[in-house]
């Protein structure tokens, strides 16, 4: 189209078309690009392209390439061959081993297959309540405390040392010896509940230091019947330890060692009990191996009660709980033997 447009200014102006055809295209000195210099005298001004400048004998390869193909010729598996040449095959998410469970050297039943339980027993609807003896066998308690996770002790002594600085040395030693008495009034006005199957006495139940205890645990109460025992010694006759039970009875139809705990925070799982829950299984184990318990425990149950009076939290431990928690307590036992 550009050409045709040429021949028609060349045709206007006479003699510039026949000039123009009467030069030879064979000579040297007047290539082919006569035709091009003759359309510059037409043209204002050439404008200066910058692709010209560049080496295209150098790029041909690459402009071929780019303008050969609709669509890029990468796909999901050229793209995965050139990620695993460059970078290596992918490594696959595996999940993290579970660390081997620890089994202890001095394995001993949670039930104790040997014990044979009588048919009938006329004092069976008495709670039974044998006194703690002195005697050198280490306490579940003391055995607990002594092998205490670096973690669990790290917690506890910054809790100490915040308490001091609120309430001093003297304030602390007094809210301590307060809890303590305050938990035992507790167990106090529970055990007087169960031997009488009454209500508390008005005098407990007006008492500003459990009152709000004992309202917490009235839902929990319901479902508590045949007690067989209430702050009654125990003792391992095989693994030499002992303790103080709190109550066995059964809750909702099954029988369980029932310890009973008091706190001023929400304790809504089990986890929430720290080391709680081996000191029910250790209490089970001691139970269904002491020749004073003519029979034998599979269950637990932590309650926990609030002292402002809210519904408290009964953390129920089937046989499987218990047998996982017996094993706890056993490398436990196995830690503080070994330091001692």
């Amino acid at each position: 189209l550009v050409r045709m447009k040429f021949l028609q200014l060349l045709s206007r102006k006479p003699g510039k078309l026949e000039m123009l055809f009467q030069i030879p295209f064979c000579q040297k000195q007047f290539p082919y690009m006569c035709l091009a210099t003759s359309a510059c005298l037409y043209s204002k001004k050439k404008k200066v392209n910058s692709y010209e400048q560049v080496d295209q004998e150098k790029y041909k390869n690459l402009v071929y390439s780019v303008t050969s193909y609709k669509t890029s010729a990468q796909t999901p598996e050229t793209i995965f061959e050139e990620d695993n040449l460059l970078y290596g095959p992918p490594n696959k998410h595996r999940p993290p081993v579970k660390a081997e469970t620890k089994i202890p050297k001095n394995w001993v039943p949670l039930t104790n297959p040997n014990k044979r339980i009588p048919l009938l027993n006329s004092d069976s609807n008495l709670p039974m309540k044998i006194a703690l003896q002195k005697t050198k066998m280490p306490s579940v308690t003391r055995i607990l405390q002594q092998t205490i996770s670096p973690q669990q002790a790290f917690y506890l002594e910054r809790w100490k040392q915040k308490m001091i600085l609120e309430l001093g040395k003297d304030g602390f030693a007094e809210y301590t010896k307060n809890l303590f008495l305050q938990g035992e009034l507790f167990h106090a006005a529970l055990e007087s509940i169960f031997l009488s199957e009454e209500m508390a006495t008005k005098e407990q139940r007006e008492d500003v230091a459990i009152s709000g205890y004992l309202s917490s645990v009235q839902h929990v109460l319901k479902d508590i019947s045949e007690v067989k025992a209430l702050e009654s010694a125990v003792q391992h006759e095989t693994l030499q330890y002992l303790g103080l039970v709190d109550c066995v009875a059964k809750y909702r139809g099954r029988l369980c060692v029932i310890d009973w705990k008091t706190s001023e925070k929400p304790k809504p799982s089990l986890k929430n009990t720290f080391d709680n829950p081996l000191q029910v299984a250790a209490y089970i184990g001691a139970i269904n191996h002491d020749a004073n318990y003519d029979f034998q425990v599979s269950c637990g149950l932590i309650v926990v009660a609030y002292k402002n009076g809210s519904p408290a939290h009964p953390h129920f431990m089937d046989p499987d709980l218990c047998s996982q928690y017996w094993n706890k307590w056993l490398l436990r036992l196995e830690e503080y033997l070994d330091r001692n």
